[in-house]
């Protein structure tokens, strides 16, 4: 996770600094460099939503799947302790009736 997150910030970063050198040597007007900007930022802000959205998705996959052979587990236990349950009382049916 800490990899990630510097990673970000390094992109981050150097996008900035990007848009900084990039508007103080600008060969062009100003408009046309804003309009530019705004396009390469959303690029950028598109980037990073789907780079958010896969972490998330990645961050909950484990949960799931453990959560998921967690229940399968516990079902599993139940069905052997009912069906024990089931052997005792056979067990005490039989026990009784021999008496």
């Amino acid at each position: 996770m800490r990899r990630i997150t510097g990673t970000m910030l390094i992109f981050a970063a150097g996008a900035a600094t990007g848009a900084f050198f990039g508007i103080l040597y600008a060969p062009e007007k100003g408009e046309s460099t804003r309009d530019r900007l705004n396009y390469q930022l959303a690029k950028y802000r598109d980037k990073l939503k789907e780079l958010i959205d896969e972490l998330v998705e990645g961050k909950q996959e484990p949960i799931n799947t453990a959560k998921s052979e967690g229940q399968r587990v516990i079902n599993d236990a139940k069905v052997k302790a009912e069906r024990l349950l089931g052997d005792v009382e056979d067990l005490m049916s039989q026990i009784k009736g021999t008496k």
